[in-house]
């Protein structure tokens, strides 16, 4: 095989990746919407910390209810966890408010 060659077959290799990718992006949820679906996020222990994110909750669910957020403190007390309840009506709802909740600074991670 010479250099030609391995250039072609590394460009459809990369194309074959690319198009795999979309159909990924393509493909449904497994998720069976509309439905309630547990957020959990993670950051320091301070009040702003859980005020924040029930902030972010209620601009991407409008029913969503502060009072059932599940709190978890880390042994140490330095951080909590919260489990939010979400009614989640699409995918592209969940993927804002992952993002939205990701990008704040106070917010370590959500998952």
């Amino acid at each position: 095989m010479n250099k030609k060659d391995d250039n072609d077959t590394q460009k459809n290799q990369h194309t074959h990746k690319n198009a795999d990718a979309d159909k990924c992006t393509e493909e449904e949820s497994l998720i069976d919407f509309p439905c309630d679906f547990p957020v959990k996020v993670m950051g320091a222990a301070i009040p702003e910390f859980h005020s924040c994110v029930d902030k972010i909750a209620k601009t991407h669910d409008p029913e969503y209810i502060p009072d059932e957020t599940k709190q978890n403190t880390s042994k140490t007390g330095k951080y909590v966890s919260l489990t939010l309840n979400i009614h989640a009506k699409d995918k592209p709802q969940l993927d804002r408010l992952y993002q939205e909740l990701s990008d704040h600074e106070l917010v370590l991670w959500a998952l």
